[in-house]
């Protein structure tokens, strides 16, 4: 019997984090805010993002701890919500 990860990364793709992101900062300025990145800054597109965190591991590690933090947030207020 295989057991689930406990990683919340598991099994993620980076183009879905990256949408995610996106998604949530409600467009690459707001996502260029939490990190500033040139990818995100200038001319910013997801194809563009993608192959630039795929070649640098520190900025895909910026990337992976903030969806990290932002599934914590997400999980907080579905808690307040929920009250």
């Amino acid at each position: 019997m295989e057991e689930k990860s406990k990683d919340p990364l598991h099994g993620k793709r980076l183009d879905a984090i990256l949408e995610e992101l996106v998604e949530y900062y409600q467009g690459f300025e707001g996502l260029g805010e939490q990190i500033n990145i040139k990818c995100f800054t200038e001319n910013p597109s997801i194809s563009s993002s993608l192959k630039f965190l795929r070649k640098t591991p520190w900025a895909r590690t910026k990337v992976e701890s903030l969806y990290l933090f932002v599934l914590r947030q997400k999980k907080r207020d579905e808690g307040k919500k929920s009250r």
